[in-house]
Formats: structure tokens, C-alpha cells, sequence
């Protein structure tokens, strides 16, 4: 899954720390979702959902592969 937290993150002037603390999660959490290595739970992909007002297929965005459709 790709997100587009940093980039968000950096439009609106953030560092990752001002940013965790307005979503009350640590810096390395923040970290984390970035680079991939952390996908959120719902609850807090709905908390960044809504620091950025955006719906979260907008700022999460599910790639699937050929072997993940249904036939």
C-alpha cells in the first residue's frame, strides 16, 4: 500500500514531529507510515483522514497485484 502522508505532511509546512503530536502518535510512527514499513489501523488512518481532510482513498492508496482479483 503507497500513501501520500509525507507529502501531505510537507505541503502543509509540518515536520514529522509537529505532525505526530497533532495526531497523537510518535514521530517514529509517523516515520513508519511514511516509508511503508507501517500500514495504521483504521481508527488512526481516519485521525489523518481527517488532519488533512481528505477521504482516505486519497491519501491510501491500495495497489493491487493480478493475483489479488477475483476471477
Amino acid at each position: 500500500m503507497r500513501n501520500r502522508v509525507e507529502q501531505l505532511r510537507r505541503e502543509m509546512g509540518l515536520n514529522q514531529e509537529a505532525f505526530a503530536r497533532a495526531i497523537r502518535v510518535s514521530r517514529q510512527t509517523v516515520s513508519s507510515i511514511e516509508t511503508g514499513k507501517y500500514n495504521p489501523s483504521l481508527e488512526l488512518a481516519f485521525t489523518i483522514s481527517d488532519f488533512f481532510g481528505l477521504p482516505i482513498e486519497e491519501i491510501f492508496i491500495h495497489e493491487r497485484s493480478s493475483s489479488d482479483e477475483k476471477a
